[in-house]
């Protein structure tokens, strides 16, 4: 017998247990819960996003549309309650607080909305530059919005689906006892609604 077959059974045994612990899943959860945490701050980024935008289309409307104060203070309002409610990743098992976080993002997006429509009646303001490429830089903030939260939402349930299916499951009662599912985004209640057409 050789000197050097205990180190090779030793390394062998090692590389199984590699392997095994590799395959076994033990992985899936941790690496899970990071992607959907790296979604979640897709979703915050783009949110920020908007909010820088809203102060510049604020002041550009404000020049032209004077006589349309309600509509931009509602703006104002609703762009700081949306900055003040924050989640941060480790509230995101949180519902409530994620409804509460939606909610005021929700009553924003609103509030961009009229805004927008008060700018269908000035003319002038519709033909500035600066307020065109406001427009367009805040479409295209909601299109990443959409996205981001498309993209979390999968992250959730992927993360979600681990902690329910096997083998994450036994991870999930034994080391990872401490994780919970992940909240997901909802439609709000006014999504269900179709919207009416007024001509």
């Amino acid at each position: 017998m050789s000197i050097f077959a205990p180190r090779l059974r030793a390394a062998a045994a090692v590389i199984c247990l590699g392997l095994s612990v590799s395959a076994c899943g033990y992985n899936t959860i941790p690496t899970n819960e990071e992607q959907a945490k790296a979604k979640w701050a897709d979703v915050q980024n783009n949110y920020q996003r908007r909010a820088d935008l809203i102060p510049n289309l604020v002041a550009t409307v404000q020049g032209y549309a004077k006589q349309e104060k309600d509509v931009l203070t509602a703006v104002i309002e609703a762009r700081a309650k949306a900055t003040q409610v924050k989640i941060d990743v480790s509230q995101l098992d949180d519902p409530a607080k994620l409804k509460q976080f939606q909610d005021a993002q929700n009553q924003l997006t609103g509030a961009l909305g009229r805004l927008l429509a008060v700018s269908e009646n000035y003319p002038d303001l519709k033909s500035n530059q600066n307020f065109l490429a406001l427009q367009s830089q805040l479409e295209g903030t909601e299109n990443r919005i959409a996205v981001a939260r498309r993209d979390y939402i999968e992250a959730v349930r992927v993360y979600n689906t681990s902690l329910k299916t096997f083998p994450g499951i036994l991870w999930a009662s034994t080391i990872f006892r401490s994780n919970k599912p992940m909240a997901e985004f909802a439609a709000n209640d006014n999504a269900q609604t179709p919207p009416q057409v007024k001509f």
